[in-house]
């Protein structure tokens, strides 16, 4: 059954053992897409979508806040109206574009992709995540993979979409080091491949890379031979929310042209600061992603996101995104050998690859045994929180990360506070 909307000059070709239309669900291949009243024209009197057309009722902000007027909370008000004014100006009372093409032509450029034709535009990595799952995996009777540990929306999404998980941990030993393709939080390749060849009902494997909450890049050898394991038929799904703190050449993207069972989904909501707007990204073959165009919700960005993104994607923008990353790097390198300074204190050296934006490090006995204490951990995570308003995260539950909070690099300021009030708090808990 053809894709609705794909010439047939874009059907993949790559790799040979796959074929998209037996991943996608019968159902989603037969969809007729909702059509959009900005899908044929979107310019001249717009009569056709039943918008308000005196347009929204948010007052214009004032320009000045009256001579007089000292009460603390008008004056604020006034200053919150400023700060809208961009925002007001928009077209409110249109519906957005349903395919934010400049978008997604200024990420192809920024990821070196051929067009705009591999991206899809998501409600954050979230909508991408769950949209995957209900094109590809039937309920009740397909499942997706995934490594612990990771992310925790597959396993979410995959509850609600009454979708199985099958799990391959992911090497949880440091004898080999951090990272790689054998140490620590490495994937377990040859296990996966008797877990796909023993249940073909897998029809998607996710991989976090660098990995949440291990800050682990997965090498791209590796990613390669699960996308040349013939078995598999499915789609692997590398999520790289995390990949521009990872340094050059770290992405899979550029494993595209030759691989349409391949699905890199990121994100603005870490590198580029913009995480309250909630634009997720997919970059694949141009066949899954007509599939996605297909099945989403009609207008899913909106026009406050699409502006903000938009010009998050401007040079200049682009320009300054990669300066902050060096700055979070070169902290994120003062973090660790800081923390390492408490190791006399009770706190181990940090675990994982240390390829993200934040740091992962075990809490250990304070009588000297050397061994991860998940309820010292837990007093140290509450008692920062509530008694010194730093908020970290705590992860002594997931597999291979016992007594361990993760940290985020901060600012300077921030980065010093956490490591002052940390280390009382070791000497004393």
């Amino acid at each position: 059954m053809p894709i609705l909307g794909l010439p047939p000059s874009l059907y993949p070709t790559k790799p040979a053992h796959f074929d998209i239309e037996k991943v996608i669900r019968p159902n989603i291949l037969a969809l007729h897409p909702y059509r959009c009243a900005r899908d044929d024209y979107s310019k001249g009197i717009l009569l056709d979508a039943n918008e308000n057309a005196m347009g929204h009722s948010i007052p214009a902000p004032s320009k000045n806040v009256p001579n007089g007027t000292t009460n603390p909370s008008e004056v604020e008000a006034e200053t919150l109206d400023a700060d809208l004014e961009h925002t007001l100006s928009l077209d409110l009372h249109r519906y957005p574009s349903p395919t934010h093409d400049p978008i997604r032509t200024r990420l192809a450029t920024l990821r070196n992709i051929p067009s705009q034709d591999y991206v899809f535009l998501g409600v954050g990595s979230d909508e991408v995540i769950d949209l995957l799952m209900r094109v590809c995996v039937a309920p009740g009777k397909e499942k997706i993979l995934i490594t612990p540990p990771t992310y925790g929306m597959y396993s979410v999404c995959a509850q609600v979409n009454d979708v199985g998980v099958v799990k391959v941990p992911l090497e949880l030993s440091g004898a080999e080091g951090e990272g790689g393709e054998k140490g620590r939080f490495s994937v377990r390749l040859e296990e996966m491949k008797k877990v796909i060849d023993a249940d073909p009902s897998i029809k998607l494997i996710f991989l976090c890379s660098p990995g949440n909450p291990t800050g682990t890049l997965i090498p791209l050898k590796v990613i390669k031979e699960l996308l040349d394991y013939e078995n598999f038929k499915g789609i692997v799904v590398v999520d790289e929310a995390y990949i521009d703190f990872a340094g050059e050449d770290a992405s899979a993207v550029a494993l595209l042209k030759d691989y349409a069972n391949l699905c890199v989904m990121q994100t603005l909501s870490k590198s580029f600061g913009l995480a309250a707007i909630r634009l997720g990204i997919a970059i694949a073959h141009p066949a899954l992603i007509q599939i996605l165009m297909n099945t989403k919700a009609p207008y899913n960005i909106s026009t406050p996101t699409a502006s903000l993104a938009l010009s998050a994607l401007s040079p200049s923008a682009v320009s300054s995104m990669r300066e902050k990353v060096s700055k979070l790097v070169s902290a994120r390198a003062y973090l660790l050998e800081s923390l390492a300074g408490l190791r006399s204190l009770g706190l181990g050296p940090s675990i994982g690859g240390n390829n993200a934006n934040f740091v992962m490090v075990p809490v250990l006995e304070k009588n000297g045994s050397g061994k991860p204490d998940n309820t010292r951990a837990q007093k140290i995570y509450k008692t920062l929180a509530e008694e010194c308003g730093v908020v970290v995260r705590y992860r002594g539950g997931e597999p291979g990360c016992a007594g361990c909070l993760r940290i985020t690099v901060g600012t300077d300021e921030e980065n010093e506070t956490l490591l002052r009030k940390l280390r009382k708090l070791l000497e004393v808990l």
